[in-house]
Parts: C-alpha cells; structure tokens; sequence
C-alpha cells in the first residue's frame, strides 16, 4: 500500500504519569479528533482511581473509546484490543476526524499500528483451568521459569510477576506446541497499515518523573483508591486481570491484616516506578517515536504544531 493512501494515525504514549491524557485531549479538541485509550486497565467499569481514567470533566466532551467497556470479569488481551481500536479508529475516520490513539500499554499500542493479526482465540478452559491450579501450587517463579525456558524471548520481555501474562504465553505453548514468539512474528504485514504520527513524553530529569508517581499516587488515595483496592480484594478470584494490576495488588497485604498501610503505599509507590521504567523501555525501542518533554512549558504548542503538519498532509491525500 503506497503510504499516502494509508489511514493517518495520531498517538500519544510514554509512561505513566507525564500528561498523555490531558495532551491527547488538546490535541483531539484542536484537531477534530476522537480518542481511542490504549491501557489494558481502563476498559473495566468501576475501576476509576487505581486506572487513572480521564473523568468526564477532563475529557471536555471528547469522544473516547475502550473505556469503561467491559466488566472486571471478562479477560482482555492485546487481540481484543487490536480488534476494538481497528473497529474504533475506522468508524472515527469515516466521520472525517482523527483517530487519536492514547495510552501506556505499548504492547497494545505497538501492535495495533503494526497491524499484527492475531489467530482466533480457541480458549481451552480445561487448560486454563489447569493452569491457574498450577500456579497456585508452584507459584509464580517456577511458572515464570518454564516459559523462559519454552520461550526465552516472551519471558524476556514480560516481568515475572505479571502472571496473567505468563499463563497465556505457556497457554499457547501447550494448546499449540508452538511459542508465542513465533505466532507473533507470523502475524506481523510486510508494513504498517497505517500513517502514523506517535508522540512519546517523557522527562529529561528521571527524578521528576518518580516525583509525579509519588504524587500521583498520594493523588488517588486522596480520591478513593483505597475503597476501589479492597473492592478488587473481595473480588480477587473472579477479577483475575485487575487483582494481578499495579494499584491493587500492593494493596492487598494491608485489606489481609498482613501488614500497615503506609509500607504497602511505598510498595505501590516503587512498583509504579518500575513499571515507568518498563514502559520507557519499550517505547525506546520503537524508533519512530517523536520524543517531546513532558514538562516543557510550550509542549502542547509544539506537539500541536507538528500534529497540524501532520494531519494537514494526510487530509490532502
């Protein structure tokens, strides 16, 4: 496909805490645009806080999608986003507007402009079943070590404590007797479907960065964090995907009388740091990203100026 006749794509990533949402709103309100969010947490309904959802007020009527779409139950994986934001980003461009892809999960948010196609998933209950028996049994190490050892490169590139992650890699390793690795690169177009322009914030000073974590946490305890945690503990046997999220999980030991509030809020706080770190990781490998300081007083100018270029050259296609 020549790249001209391409869908044209905006998209705001980078980690955690450095302003995507309010730029993606600004941009979207400037530009005609709608917004498609690229998290794998805030698709659940009634996990707002320890998500980090955009509340009405800071969407100032912007149109968003893949939010509040699904029930804490359901499992959502990178396939179903890919196929939500393909349906989501065709529907927006038919109106004439700017798909506007925004979030911190760059699996999702790399597989969808590379137009990975996933196979349909025959999910196996019984296999799942036995899956989640054995994790509980052996723990999370021994399951996390298998797969680096079936799959070197998924368990490189997941941590070892996202479990949900790891039991559907040596998921498809057993029902298929072939790694998810090899299926992933199989699935990958000779070249992206789309026109993309994908703006990347971060902070130049690492320090500033931990600082918005700390704050942005203190930030949801202030609004209600507390209560949303306890709810996903209650529920933590059903709510498979939220109980293994950072936000909740390093909550737990205090809703089990197991330890104080203010270690698991550190926890919480280091994990959230970490997880920056990840994110940063994986953003830094994809070479395309336009890099812009998340705390430059003149960032949304700047991204705007280029994102007008941008979309002015598409619509003159």
């Amino acid at each position: 496909m020549d790249a001209s006749s391409k869908p044209a794509i905006l998209a705001v990533a980078g980690p955690t805490a450095t302003g995507k949402t309010a730029l993606s709103v600004f941009l979207a309100e400037r530009l005609g645009g709608e917004i498609i969010s690229a998290d794998s947490m805030q698709v659940y309904r009634g996990l707002t806080v320890g998500t980090a959802k955009a509340t009405p007020a800071e969407r100032h009527g912007i149109p968003h999608y893949g939010i509040d779409i699904l029930s804490p139950e359901v499992p959502y994986s990178v396939a179903d986003f890919t196929a939500m934001a393909t349906a989501a980003a065709q529907e927006i461009a038919a109106k004439g507007h700017l798909p506007i892809v925004a979030g911190g999960t760059g699996l999702y948010l790399e597989s969808f402009l590379r137009g990975v196609r996933f196979a349909p998933d025959k999910a196996d209950s019984a296999l799942r079943t036995a899956l989640a028996d054995e994790l509980a049994a052996r723990g999370p190490e021994q399951m996390y070590q298998e797969l680096a050892a079936v799959d070197p490169a998924a368990a490189a590139a997941t941590h070892p404590h996202n479990t949900v992650r790891v039991l559907r890699a040596l998921e498809h390793y057993r029902a298929t007797g072939r790694t998810i690795t090899e299926q992933k690169k199989e699935s990958l177009p000779d070249e992206p479907p789309y026109r993309a322009l994908i703006f990347g914030l971060d902070y130049p000073v690492r320090a500033v960065l931990y600082e918005k974590i700390d704050r942005r946490v203190d930030a949801m305890l202030a609004a209600g964090l507390l209560r949303e945690a306890e709810f996903v503990f209650q529920n933590r046997e059903t709510f498979r995907t939220a109980a293994q999220a950072i936000g909740y999980k390093e909550l737990f030991p205090y809703f089990a009388g197991e330890e104080g509030l203010a270690p698991c809020v550190e926890k919480l706080k280091q994990a959230s740091r970490n997880y920056a770190k990840r994110q940063l990781t994986w953003f830094r490998r994809m070479k395309e990203i336009v890099w812009l300081d998340a705390g430059a007083p003149g960032l949304a100018e700047e991204a705007l100026a280029k994102a007008q270029d941008f979309w002015k050259g598409a619509s003159a296609q």
